[in-house]
Protein backbone atom coordinates (compact mmCIF):
# COMPACT_ATOMS: atom_id res chain seq x y z
CA UNK A 1 0.00 0.00 0.00
CA UNK A 2 2.87 2.66 0.07
CA UNK A 3 4.15 1.90 -3.13
CA UNK A 4 1.14 4.02 -4.30
CA UNK A 5 1.74 6.80 -2.17
CA UNK A 6 5.08 7.06 -2.53
CA UNK A 7 4.97 6.78 -6.12
CA UNK A 8 2.26 9.91 -6.30
CA UNK A 9 4.09 11.71 -3.93
CA UNK A 10 8.00 11.41 -6.56
CA UNK A 11 6.35 10.73 -9.81
CA UNK A 12 5.56 14.24 -10.46
CA UNK A 13 8.54 15.92 -9.33
CA UNK A 14 10.52 14.23 -11.44
CA UNK A 15 8.26 14.36 -14.64
CA UNK A 16 7.63 18.56 -13.70
CA UNK A 17 4.13 17.48 -13.18
CA UNK A 18 1.58 19.82 -10.55
CA UNK A 19 2.10 18.09 -7.23
CA UNK A 20 -0.39 15.65 -6.33
CA UNK A 21 0.75 15.02 -2.49
CA UNK A 22 1.21 17.39 0.09
CA UNK A 23 2.53 16.22 3.54
CA UNK A 24 -1.07 16.58 5.17
CA UNK A 25 -2.18 14.18 2.29
CA UNK A 26 0.27 11.70 3.13
CA UNK A 27 -0.44 12.26 6.65
CA UNK A 28 -4.16 11.60 6.61
CA UNK A 29 -3.27 8.62 4.44
CA UNK A 30 -1.61 7.07 6.94
CA UNK A 31 -4.18 7.19 9.21
CA UNK A 32 -6.36 5.52 7.25
CA UNK A 33 -3.41 2.71 5.91
CA UNK A 34 -1.64 1.69 8.93
CA UNK A 35 -4.67 0.95 11.08
CA UNK A 36 -5.67 -1.47 8.55
CA UNK A 37 -2.23 -2.87 8.16
CA UNK A 38 -1.42 -3.34 11.80
CA UNK A 39 -4.26 -4.14 14.28
CA UNK A 40 -7.12 -5.15 11.52
CA UNK A 41 -5.00 -7.98 10.13
CA UNK A 42 -3.74 -8.94 13.68
CA UNK A 43 -7.91 -9.74 14.23
CA UNK A 44 -7.95 -11.52 11.20
CA UNK A 45 -8.96 -15.30 11.73
CA UNK A 46 -6.89 -17.85 9.94
CA UNK A 47 -8.04 -19.94 6.80
CA UNK A 48 -10.02 -23.15 7.08
CA UNK A 49 -7.10 -24.75 4.84
CA UNK A 50 -4.19 -23.81 6.81
CA UNK A 51 -3.55 -26.78 8.24
CA UNK A 52 -3.71 -28.32 4.66
CA UNK A 53 -0.89 -26.09 3.86
CA UNK A 54 2.70 -27.56 3.82
CA UNK A 55 5.23 -26.07 6.35
CA UNK A 56 6.98 -22.55 5.82
CA UNK A 57 10.64 -22.88 5.47
CA UNK A 58 12.17 -21.91 8.81
CA UNK A 59 15.36 -20.68 7.10
CA UNK A 60 13.59 -18.44 4.30
CA UNK A 61 13.21 -14.91 4.86
CA UNK A 62 10.49 -13.61 6.53
CA UNK A 63 9.73 -11.06 3.79
CA UNK A 64 11.48 -11.70 0.16
CA UNK A 65 11.73 -13.40 -2.95
CA UNK A 66 7.98 -14.05 -4.47
CA UNK A 67 6.43 -12.27 -1.66
CA UNK A 68 8.46 -8.83 -1.86
CA UNK A 69 7.86 -9.18 -5.58
CA UNK A 70 4.11 -9.66 -5.12
CA UNK A 71 3.93 -7.05 -2.72
CA UNK A 72 5.46 -4.71 -5.51
CA UNK A 73 3.86 -5.54 -8.14
CA UNK A 74 0.14 -5.05 -5.84
CA UNK A 75 1.32 -1.58 -5.35
CA UNK A 76 2.80 -1.14 -8.54
CA UNK A 77 -0.84 -1.80 -9.88
CA UNK A 78 -2.45 0.67 -7.93
CA UNK A 79 0.12 3.26 -8.82
CA UNK A 80 -0.50 2.95 -12.46
CA UNK A 81 -4.42 3.06 -11.89
CA UNK A 82 -3.96 5.83 -9.89
CA UNK A 83 -1.66 7.65 -12.48
CA UNK A 84 -4.04 7.04 -15.37
CA UNK A 85 -7.18 8.46 -13.60
CA UNK A 86 -5.35 11.40 -12.56
CA UNK A 87 -3.71 11.51 -16.26
CA UNK A 88 -7.65 11.28 -17.39
CA UNK A 89 -8.78 13.54 -15.16
CA UNK A 90 -6.26 15.97 -15.33
CA UNK A 91 -6.98 18.06 -19.11
CA UNK A 92 -10.72 17.55 -18.32
CA UNK A 93 -11.39 18.97 -15.08
CA UNK A 94 -9.75 21.45 -12.63
CA UNK A 95 -6.60 20.62 -11.21
CA UNK A 96 -8.02 20.65 -7.12
CA UNK A 97 -10.51 18.29 -8.53
CA UNK A 98 -8.22 16.20 -10.75
CA UNK A 99 -6.37 15.74 -7.70
CA UNK A 100 -9.42 14.60 -4.98
CA UNK A 101 -9.92 12.23 -7.86
CA UNK A 102 -6.77 10.55 -7.60
CA UNK A 103 -6.68 10.70 -3.74
CA UNK A 104 -9.97 9.17 -3.88
CA UNK A 105 -8.95 6.13 -6.30
CA UNK A 106 -5.62 5.42 -4.53
CA UNK A 107 -7.46 5.19 -0.96
CA UNK A 108 -10.14 3.03 -2.86
CA UNK A 109 -7.13 1.21 -3.88
CA UNK A 110 -5.01 0.49 -0.92
CA UNK A 111 -8.68 -0.31 0.25
CA UNK A 112 -9.42 -3.32 -1.67
CA UNK A 113 -5.69 -4.22 -1.36
CA UNK A 114 -6.26 -4.86 2.10
CA UNK A 115 -9.51 -6.64 1.58
CA UNK A 116 -7.81 -8.91 -1.55
CA UNK A 117 -5.08 -9.31 1.07
CA UNK A 118 -7.41 -11.11 3.92
CA UNK A 119 -6.63 -14.46 1.96
CA UNK A 120 -3.52 -15.48 -0.67
CA UNK A 121 -6.54 -18.04 -1.88
CA UNK A 122 -9.73 -17.07 -1.22
CA UNK A 123 -11.63 -14.91 -3.32
CA UNK A 124 -12.79 -11.31 -2.60
CA UNK A 125 -16.24 -12.02 -2.78
CA UNK A 126 -15.26 -14.74 0.18
CA UNK A 127 -13.04 -12.47 2.48
CA UNK A 128 -15.82 -9.88 2.31
CA UNK A 129 -18.18 -12.90 3.99
CA UNK A 130 -15.49 -13.60 6.60
CA UNK A 131 -15.93 -12.02 10.00
CA UNK A 132 -13.57 -9.10 11.52
CA UNK A 133 -15.38 -6.55 13.13
CA UNK A 134 -12.07 -4.74 13.56
CA UNK A 135 -11.32 -4.66 9.91
CA UNK A 136 -14.75 -3.23 8.96
CA UNK A 137 -14.19 -0.32 11.80
CA UNK A 138 -11.18 0.58 10.07
CA UNK A 139 -12.58 0.51 7.00
CA UNK A 140 -15.46 2.78 7.56
CA UNK A 141 -13.36 5.34 9.95
CA UNK A 142 -11.32 5.54 6.56
CA UNK A 143 -14.41 6.10 4.19
CA UNK A 144 -15.37 8.54 6.63
CA UNK A 145 -12.73 10.64 6.82
CA UNK A 146 -12.06 10.43 2.70
CA UNK A 147 -16.06 11.62 2.47
CA UNK A 148 -14.94 14.91 5.16
CA UNK A 149 -11.38 15.22 2.81
CA UNK A 150 -13.89 15.54 -0.24
CA UNK A 151 -17.04 17.30 0.78
CA UNK A 152 -16.48 18.89 4.49
CA UNK A 153 -15.60 22.70 3.13
CA UNK A 154 -12.64 23.43 5.82
CA UNK A 155 -11.41 20.00 5.63
CA UNK A 156 -11.81 20.70 1.30
CA UNK A 157 -9.97 23.94 1.91
CA UNK A 158 -7.32 22.96 3.61
CA UNK A 159 -6.44 19.59 1.93
CA UNK A 160 -6.17 21.57 -1.31
CA UNK A 161 -8.97 19.66 -3.04
CA UNK A 162 -12.58 19.98 -4.67
CA UNK A 163 -15.60 17.97 -3.96
CA UNK A 164 -15.89 15.53 -6.71
CA UNK A 165 -19.61 15.09 -8.16
CA UNK A 166 -21.43 11.80 -7.53
CA UNK A 167 -20.25 9.95 -10.42
CA UNK A 168 -16.67 10.96 -10.06
CA UNK A 169 -16.61 9.44 -6.71
CA UNK A 170 -18.05 6.61 -8.01
CA UNK A 171 -16.25 5.96 -10.46
CA UNK A 172 -12.70 6.67 -8.11
CA UNK A 173 -14.11 3.67 -6.37
CA UNK A 174 -14.52 1.61 -9.42
CA UNK A 175 -11.26 2.26 -10.48
CA UNK A 176 -10.06 1.87 -7.35
CA UNK A 177 -11.77 -1.70 -7.05
CA UNK A 178 -10.61 -2.43 -10.51
CA UNK A 179 -7.09 -2.37 -9.58
CA UNK A 180 -6.67 -5.63 -7.83
CA UNK A 181 -8.72 -6.98 -10.32
CA UNK A 182 -5.33 -9.30 -12.11
CA UNK A 183 -4.34 -10.29 -8.38
CA UNK A 184 -7.94 -11.50 -8.25
CA UNK A 185 -7.87 -13.75 -11.57
CA UNK A 186 -4.31 -15.52 -10.20
CA UNK A 187 -6.01 -16.38 -6.91
CA UNK A 188 -8.91 -17.45 -9.45
CA UNK A 189 -6.17 -19.86 -11.26
CA UNK A 190 -4.30 -20.98 -8.54
CA UNK A 191 -7.54 -21.81 -6.68
CA UNK A 192 -7.70 -24.30 -9.70
CA UNK A 193 -4.75 -25.94 -9.98
CA UNK A 194 -4.91 -26.46 -6.11
CA UNK A 195 -8.22 -28.49 -6.82
CA UNK A 196 -6.88 -30.21 -9.96
CA UNK A 197 -4.25 -31.40 -7.77
CA UNK A 198 -6.25 -33.00 -4.84
CA UNK A 199 -8.50 -34.51 -7.61
CA UNK A 200 -4.79 -35.86 -9.23
CA UNK A 201 -4.24 -37.52 -5.97
CA UNK A 202 -7.66 -39.11 -5.07
CA UNK A 203 -8.01 -42.88 -6.39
Amino acid sequence: VHVPIAGMALLPVLFGWPPLLYPMHIALLELIIDPACSVAFENEPAERDVMRRPPRDAAAPLFGGATLWLALLQGSGVLIVVMLAYAWASPRIPEAEARAFAFATLVSGNLALILSNRSTSGSLWTTLRTPNAILWWVIAGALAMLGAALYLPWAVGALRFAPLPAHEGAAAVGLGLASVVWFEAIKWARRGAMAQGRSDLQP
